[in-house]
């Protein structure tokens, strides 16, 4: 049994460059950067932080979700598996090059320039959230408020056995 299996939480080093290939299959590619945080060890050596860089890429409805949503900054949960691909560069020397090809990818936070922005220019997935908080406040709210209904309020409540039996032909 073998198991290619990779899982990255980290920020979107800058925006995506998102290509077609044969006109029809979307392809989308990111760098995205991880943080291990220095320590200091028992002698009291200092070690310091360790960012990696890695090359995502992301196929069909991901590369969608990548060219509207992902922006530098953006943190991101990514899932994928690695692949190891050759090419000749312009030079004509033979590279390797290892990526991560998305199977799940998650938002975790948008950066801050984003966050600032008036809800009519934030990405839709953020103003149907926001959307969808307005209007569960105003059920609670109208939930919790007496019915105002002028018209039943004039209405006149007449017993039973004072009213007129309707005749039907």
């Amino acid at each position: 049994m073998a198991v290619n299996k990779v899982i990255l939480i980290g920020n979107v080093g800058k925006e995506p460059d998102v290509r077609y290939i044969d006109n029809e299959l979307k392809v989308a590619s990111f760098s995205l950067s991880t943080k291990e945080r220095g320590y200091t060890l028992q002698n009291g050596t200092q070690v310091p932080d360790r960012t990696e860089w890695h090359r995502i890429v992301a196929w069909r409805n991901h590369a969608d979700i990548a060219e509207k949503y992902f922006h530098k900054g953006t943190k991101l949960y990514v899932e994928g598996k690695l692949r190891t691909r050759e090419y000749d560069d312009k030079a004509g020397i033979h590279r390797y090059i290892t990526e991560i090809e998305t199977e799940n990818i998650q938002v975790l936070s948008q950066p801050p320039m984003f966050q600032q922005q008036p809800q009519q220019q934030r990405p839709y997935y953020q103003q149907y959230g926001q959307q969808m908080q307005q209007q569960f406040e105003q059920q609670q709210y109208e939930q919790q408020q007496p019915a105002n209904n002028p018209v039943a309020e004039e209405q006149e409540v007449i017993p039973a056995e004072n009213q007129t039996p309707v005749q039907e032909f």
